[in-house]
C-alpha cells in the first residue's frame, strides 16, 4: 500500500494589542505548533493473501504528534470525525477496492493546526444497492414522517434481548399525537430528502427552520427544561450517507430477517432523521419503495433505542370528528345451534389456493367440520385442534362473508374472546370483493384484530395495500387484559376519511384514507384461527386445541 504524506505547517500571524501605560498582563499561554505528525494505519484482516483487508472496510487510524492537544480526521468520502486522543476505527462503504484520502489535522495551544494527509486503500465488500433504490428512487425521493400511523415514534430497551429490540416496546406515540401542540408539532414539517450523486448516497433534512429535541439535548440549540420541545435550529446542508452491516442485538435474533433488514445508515456531519437524539447512525429495519422503519440507540444512553417510521406520502390529518354510523344494515347474534347460517356465510377450505399455508406458512388445514365450527349456546365457536387434517398436523376453519354480503364504509363491532396457546393466531379482518380481478394487495386488506398466543394480550391491528403489505403493512397495536378470558368488542369504524379500530372502545390504530387507496369500494368479513406461520410463530408442542367465540358480528351504516 502506497501513502503519500504531505505536510502542511499552519502559519501564526502576529497578533497585535494595543498596549497602554501600565505593565502589559497578557494571559494566552503558550502557543505550540503541532510537530512530527504520524498516522499508523491498520487495514483490519490484511493478510499477504488479502493486503486490502477482509472485505469489511475497516481501517483502525491511530494519530501521534508532539503539541497536540487533539486531532480530526477528514476523508475524502465526505465523512469527518473528531478524535481527542488521535485514535478511530474508519468503515469505508463504496464497494471493490477504492483509495481514499485521508486528512488528520492536529491542534496545538491557541488553536494553531498542522495536517498531514495520506492514502489509504481498502476492500469493501458490503452494499445494499435495493435500499439505495427504495430511498432514492433511483434519483432522489423525499421522505415524511408516517404520522398517521401508531409507533411511526417510538421509544424501547437496548439491551441482549433480540425479540423486544426490534420493537418500541415501552412508548408508541399515536397517530398525529404531536400535532396538537406548538413544542412538538414540527416533527411533522420534516422533509427527508435522499439522492444519488453519481454512486454517493446524500442526504438533506428541510426541518422548516425548526427541530423536535429531546430533552437531554436541547442545550444544542440553546434549550433546556425537562420535556422534548420543538427548537430553532439549522439542520446544515447536505451530508454523506455511509452504508455498512448493523451488528446490533436485533441481528442476533434467531431469524433475524423477519426483524430487520441489518444496514444501517451513517450520516455526516452531524446529519440526523428529523427527531434529534443525538445519533449519526440508523439501523433500517424494513424498507419498501414508500415506507421506511428505522431504529437507533439513543446518543448519551445505550440502554435506549428509538424507533421512527417514515413514508412516501405525507399523511393528512382529518381534524374533523369520527364519523358514525348507527343504522343496522347486517348482523348474526349466533343464536341458532348448529351450524353457521349459510345465507350469511361460507368457507375458505384447505391451505390455500398453492397449499402454501395461505401464502403465510400457515400450519393447519381449513375444514367445515362441526369439531371446528358450530354455534352453541348463543356464540359462534371456531375450534383449532391438533389432529392429522388434508396432510399436515392441525385443523381449523376460516368463515367469509363472501357472496352473501359485502358493503362499502360503516362501523364493525364483533365480539369476542381469543383463543389462547402460542402458535395461536386468531384474526378478524375483511378484504376487498374484487380480490379475483384485483389480487392482494391491491384490492385492499382490514385487519380489525390480529392476536398471537406467542404475545399475548397484545392485540394488533393492520391495514394492508399497495406499499404497505406483508410484514410492511400500516400496523398499530395495543396491551388489552384478559383477551383469552373476557369478551371484547373490537370494532372498526371505516369511512372516505379514516379507518380506526378499536378494542372497548379503545383506540388501536387510526389511518387516513384517501382515493388513492382501495379502502373506498366493498369489502367483506372474514374470521378464522390459524396456526403458526409468519406471524403466529412457533407452537407449544403441548398445544391440543383452542377455540376463539364470537358472541356477535354488526354492521352499522
Amino acid at each position: 500500500m502506497n501513502k503519500k504524506i504531505i505536510i502542511k505547517i499552519v502559519s501564526l500571524f502576529t497578533i497585535l494589542l494595543m498596549a497602554g501605560c501600565q505593565k502589559d498582563d497578557f494571559a494566552f499561554g503558550s502557543i505550540d505548533t503541532p510537530t512530527n505528525l504520524q498516522v499508523t494505519v491498520e487495514i483490519v484482516g490484511k493478510t499477504a493473501d488479502a493486503p486490502d483487508g477482509d472485505g469489511s472496510g475497516m481501517v483502525k487510524l491511530t494519530a501521534t504528534a508532539d503539541n497536540a492537544i487533539s486531532y480530526k480526521y477528514v476523508f475524502s468520502d465526505g465523512t469527518s470525525e473528531n478524535s481527542p486522543n488521535g485514535k478511530f476505527t474508519k468503515r469505508f462503504t463504496k464497494t471493490g477496492v477504492n483509495t481514499y484520502t485521508v486528512t488528520l489535522i492536529a491542534t496545538g495551544r491557541g488553536g494553531v493546526a498542522s495536517n498531514i494527509t495520506l492514502d489509504v486503500t481498502v476492500l469493501s465488500n458490503f452494499s445494499d444497492d435495493e435500499a439505495v433504490q427504495f430511498l432514492t428512487g433511483g434519483t432522489s425521493k423525499k421522505w415524511y414522517w408516517s404520522a398517521s400511523e401508531v409507533g411511526h415514534l417510538g421509544v424501547g430497551p437496548n439491551n441482549t434481548d433480540p425479540e423486544k429490540n426490534a420493537i418500541p416496546d415501552y412508548y408508541k406515540a399515536g397517530a398525529f399525537e404531536k400535532a396538537g401542540s406548538p413544542t412538538s408539532s414540527c416533527l411533522y414539517d420534516n422533509e427527508l430528502i435522499f439522492s444519488l450523486d453519481g454512486d454517493q448516497l446524500k442526504y438533506q433534512l428541510n426541518n422548516g427552520g425548526a427541530t423536535f429535541f429531546n430533552a437531554a439535548f436541547a442545550s444544542v440549540a440553546g434549550g433546556s427544561g425537562p420535556s422534548d420541545s420543538c427548537l430553532t435550529y439549522d439542520a446544515g446542508g447536505i451530508k454523506t450517507v455511509s452504508l455498512s452491516p448493523s451488528e446490533s442485538v436485533v441481528t442476533k435474533n434467531p431469524n433475524p430477517s423477519t426483524q430487520t433488514r441489518g444496514t444501517m445508515m451513517n450520516f455526516s456531519d452531524n446529519g440526523f432523521m428529523g427527531y434529534y437524539i443525538g445519533q449519526n447512525s440508523y439501523e433500517i429495519l424494513s424498507i419498501t419503495a414508500n415506507r421506511m422503519v428505522v431504529r437507533a440507540v439513543m446518543g448519551g444512553d445505550a440502554s435506549l433505542a428509538w424507533y421512527h417510521i417514515f413514508t412516501t406520502t405525507k399523511p393528512v390529518q382529518n381534524t374533523g370528528p369520527e364519523i358514525d354510523y348507527t343504522n343496522l344494515v347486517w348482523s348474526d347474534e349466533f343464536n341458532v345451534d348448529g351450524a353457521p347460517d349459510a345465507t350469511k356465510w361460507n368457507y375458505d377450505l384447505g391451505r390455500g389456493p398453492n397449499n402454501d399455508g395461505w401464502g403465510n406458512n400457515e400450519k393447519q388445514n381449513y375444514t367445515t367440520s362441526a369439531s371446528n365450527v358450530i354455534v352453541e349456546g348463543g356464540s359462534l365457536k371456531i375450534t383449532a385442534k391438533k389432529e392429522a387434517s388434508g396432510g399436515v398436523d392441525y385443523s381449523s376453519t376460516r368463515l367469509k362473508s363472501d357472496g352473501k354480503f359485502k358493503f362499502t364504509y360503516g362501523k364493525i363491532e364483533i365480539r369476542a374472546k381469543l383463543p389462547i396457546g402460542k402458535g395461536t393466531w386468531p384474526a378478524i379482518w375483511m378484504l376487498g370483493s374484487n380480490f379475483l380481478t384485483n389480487p392482494w394487495p391491491a384490492c385492499g386488506e382490514i385487519d380489525i384484530m390480529e392476536h398471537v398466543g406467542n404475545n399475548q394480550n397484545v392485540i394488533l391491528s393492520t391495514l394492508h395495500y399497495p406499499g404497505h403489505f406483508g410484514g410492511g403493512g400500516n400496523t398499530g397495536s395495543k396491551t388489552i387484559p384478559n383477551v383469552s378470558t373476557e369478551f371484547h368488542v373490537y370494532k372498526a369504524i371505516w369511512s372516505p376519511a379514516s379507518v380506526t379500530t378499536y378494542v372497548d372502545d379503545v383506540q388501536i390504530h387510526k389511518v387516513a384514507n384517501d382515493a388513492t387507496l382501495p379502502f373506498n369500494s366493498d369489502f367483506f368479513l372474514i374470521l378464522n384461527v390459524a396456526m403458526g406461520g409468519n406471524l403466529g410463530g412457533t407452537i407449544d408442542p403441548a398445544f391440543t386445541q383452542s377455540t376463539m367465540e364470537i358472541d356477535y358480528v354488526k354492521v352499522y351504516q
